[in-house]
């Protein structure tokens, strides 16, 4: 290769690099460049279970931390777009109680008044919006009802049946176990929008009391003893995370 050559295809990758956000659409900033964590805060004593595979985030759900145990950006958002790609790894856990979730948020129940249970592989992730303690958390999980769901509000029976209906997903339009998934999260004062794979299974929900700016957190859940995991593991992988903020 001669020398112009060169300096060419070096010039090329410098604005590659540089503008790995307009793939995503003008405005939108990288949260994830494929190779640290330097816009993320890891767990404190997490020793390794949070980390970069491939060029991919992943996680295990066995971090060592001793307080909280969720992956957490640095910067804080009011108004925003995110994009980010997720998949679930595999589903070893098998959860007992996992509820039939009727269009308006609430649980079906058989003759016997009892709420209706079935036992399904699970494993359990999130993306939180605004919100470390998990309320506003967008759930990434195997439930019959589909991702997307807020379960903090949902379960919630304070709230309105507005409210629980809207945060409940409208289609079920994950993929298979081990596909990728892609999210694109948009979030306008308490106003929550959720298209997965380009389909909308949030629409305009309302978020109550959610903070008008936080962080963005994507979710450890589960637990492991003995050789076995003890609840539905977050055994998720991220990549091609981005945010457009709108404020």
């Amino acid at each position: 290769m001669n020398r112009t050559r060169l300096l060419l295809s070096a010039w090329a990758l410098v604005l590659t690099i540089g503008t790995a956000g307009l793939a995503q659409g003008p405005g939108f900033i990288p949260l994830f460049d494929g190779k640290d964590f330097a816009e993320w805060t890891l767990p404190e004593g997490d020793n390794g279970h949070w980390k970069i595979v491939n060029g991919v985030i992943d996680y295990d759900a066995r971090s060592e931390a001793t307080g909280r145990k969720d992956l957490v950006s640095k910067r804080e958002f009011g108004d925003f777009v995110l994009k980010v790609e997720w998949r679930i790894k595999e589903a070893p856990y098998i959860n007992p109680n996992v509820p039939y979730v009727l269009p308006d948020g609430t649980h079906a129940k058989g003759i016997d008044g009892k709420e209706l249970k079935m036992a399904l592989p699970d494993s359990d992730s999130g993306v939180f919006v605004r919100d470390i303690n998990g309320k506003s958390q967008i759930n990434i999980w195997c439930w019959p009802i589909g991702s997307g769901e807020v379960y903090g509000y949902r379960m919630d029976k304070n709230m309105p049946a507005s409210v629980r209906s809207g945060v409940t997903p409208k289609h079920q339009a994950d993929k298979p176990i081990g596909e990728w998934n892609a999210f694109e999260i948009t979030m306008k004062k308490d106003r929550l929008t959720v298209l997965l794979n380009g389909v909308t299974v949030i629409e305009n929900a309302e978020l109550p009391g959610i903070p008008a700016k936080g962080p963005i957190c994507l979710q450890h859940h589960g637990g492991y003893k003995d050789g076995k995991y003890t609840g539905p593991p977050s055994l998720v992988q991220f990549r091609n995370i981005y945010v457009k903020p709108l404020d």
